[in-house]
């Protein structure tokens, strides 16, 4: 007898059920030492395996940092800590930008996270994730109240830029993408005009 030749199916399945985690939850696991040696961020319930950093992406991460450091405090700047969401948003995301600016260091961060309104500016490094970064993280930090928010794409070679939040709404007004020959001010109360070649490594 002939074997049949199975067609692919009309419709598709409708998505597997996920299981979506709360931060108490991540919390414990954590405290129960589960997760020990490993580095993720909790977003909209999901982990989000932070893998091992490729040379261009690190050395991004230095040169902003370098940047933000002649412009900023040192006391202003952190790298790759957490941030607290917004309130819709708290109880399934604990979002780790990879660089973030203080508007001032308030003495009880050593007890909290800082809040988005907290934070004057956001950079995230993207060599895999821009599609992420930008839609995902991007709404996030919008309706955690986040003035400003960069995205640096590796592979493009671009800086994307989200600024004029609109509070109410939750979103950015204005999102301009500058390529690497380009010149741009920071909107975050300095005005200072940056390079973008001087942010990709």
């Amino acid at each position: 007898m002939a074997a049949s030749i199975l067609q692919p199916p009309i419709s598709s399945d409708p998505p597997l059920p996920r299981k979506r985690f709360t931060r108490v939850e991540v919390d414990q696991m954590l405290d129960s030492g589960i997760f020990a040696g490993q580095r993720f961020e909790l977003i909209d319930g999901e982990l989000i395996d932070k893998m091992g950093q490729k040379p261009p992406h690190a050395n991004a991460i230095q040169r902003c940092m370098t940047m933000l450091l002649k412009i900023f405090s040192a006391e202003l700047v952190r790298v790759q800590l957490p941030m607290e969401a917004g309130p819709v948003d708290r109880e399934v995301s604990v979002p780790e930008p990879d660089l973030a600016v203080l508007a001032e260091a308030k003495p009880d961060f050593s007890r909290r996270h800082p809040n988005g309104r907290e934070l004057t500016l956001l950079i995230e490094v993207s060599d895999t994730t821009v599609r992420h970064d930008a839609t995902r993280k991007r709404d996030l930090y919008a309706r955690a109240g986040v003035a400003e928010y960069w995205v640096i794409d590796l592979k493009g070679r671009r800086l994307i830029v989200h600024s004029g939040l609109n509070e109410e709404k939750g979103r950015y007004a204005s999102i301009r993408s500058y390529q690497e020959d380009e010149v741009f001010a920071i909107e975050s109360g300095t005005g200072q005009s940056v390079s973008v070649s001087a942010l990709l490594p």
